[in-house]
């Protein structure tokens, strides 16, 4: 019994002791017990994992050993983009998130209008596979372009 209650205290000192390290005017504000560990308070990720961005450039990569094209840059901030969005549903006052998440949106808006000027079927290709909302005024286009070919071809017949 006494052994349990020697732990207990233990275990109650390593958890506090990142809290009382911390000054009280730094404090934000005291974790919940699920929050710390041994070591400190747990962080939570809201980064790619190293294999998920792998998994992401090998899917977009142009080459063998593509790491830094465009295509797979986009792909990778709208993989970004795409946490953050769940991120911000869930903490919907995390304005520094918020304001990460534009700042990712126009670097890729940035990106993807260079592409769209130096390549535009690798431009229309990518649009497609990320299934961003680009891709549906494409897919309107197409479709306006073959209804006029099909007026174009029943005219002919006529």
């Amino acid at each position: 019994m006494l052994r349990l209650v020697v732990l207990d205290k233990l275990s109650y000192i390593m958890y506090t002791l990142p809290i009382l390290i911390i000054p009280p005017h730094r404090r934000t504000r005291p974790l919940s017990v699920l929050q710390r560990t041994s070591y400190g308070p747990v962080k939570q990720q809201y980064m790619l994992d190293k294999n998920k961005k792998k998994r992401i450039i090998k899917k977009y990569q142009t080459h063998e050993g593509d790491t830094g094209s465009t295509e797979v840059q986009v792909a990778i901030l709208s993989e970004e983009i795409n946490e953050l969005a769940e991120h911000l549903k869930a903490h919907h006052k995390d304005h520094s998130s918020r304001r990460g998440l534009l700042r990712k949106v126009g670097e890729r808006r940035k990106l993807l209008s260079y592409l769209k000027k130096e390549d535009n079927k690798a431009y229309e290709e990518l649009v497609k596979k990320l299934k961003l909302k680009q891709a549906k005024a494409l897919l309107r286009q197409e479709a306006e372009l073959a209804d006029d070919n099909q007026d174009v071809q029943e005219e002919t017949k006529q």
